[in-house]
């Protein structure tokens, strides 16, 4: 005999049964101040507490909870931005260098199966059938095909 299977709310319920949330870093949670807050101002809602392991928590109900979740939700924000300058960054001083970026030529694991695909290709098979006789899904076909005539 099967059990009874639980109702479609049940899930729906069962999250909101949350009193707290352990998080790493409130300044890390977050990619915008608009995120973050409207995250924290959720979770307020919900009646969920956020603590972080670094034992920095803050009651949202009060004005200097408020402050605090907008001051962590900016310093997120700053740090994804430096993060994102960083990278860009370094992604241009490679260039420069002469470093090809990317994936070259030869790296793709289909590309081992590049030369059976186009013969097939060139004997008239469809690009499903192709994909199933060499074990690659059609886009990857149609991606070996179109790079050997672009």
């Amino acid at each position: 005999m099967r059990a009874p299977s639980a109702p479609r709310s049940w899930h729906w319920r069962r999250a909101h049964e949350i009193d707290a949330m352990l998080v790493t870093e409130l300044s890390r949670w977050g990619r915008s101040t608009q995120d973050l807050v409207q995250t924290l101002d959720d979770l307020h809602g919900w009646k969920v507490s956020v603590l972080a392991q670094t034992g920095l928590s803050f009651d949202l109900s009060t004005a200097s909870g408020k402050l605090m979740r907008t001051i962590m939700a900016g310093l997120a924000e700053f740090e994804r931005d430096l993060i994102r300058d960083r990278v860009k960054s370094g992604l241009a001083a490679a260039r420069a260098g002469g470093v090809k970026l990317g994936r070259q030529v030869g790296q793709r694991p289909s590309d081992k199966k590049a030369k059976r695909v186009l013969g097939m290709h060139a004997d008239g098979l469809s690009y499903r059938l192709i994909a199933r006789n060499v074990g690659l899904s059609k886009n990857t076909v149609m991606d070996i095909v179109r790079r050997d005539f672009g």
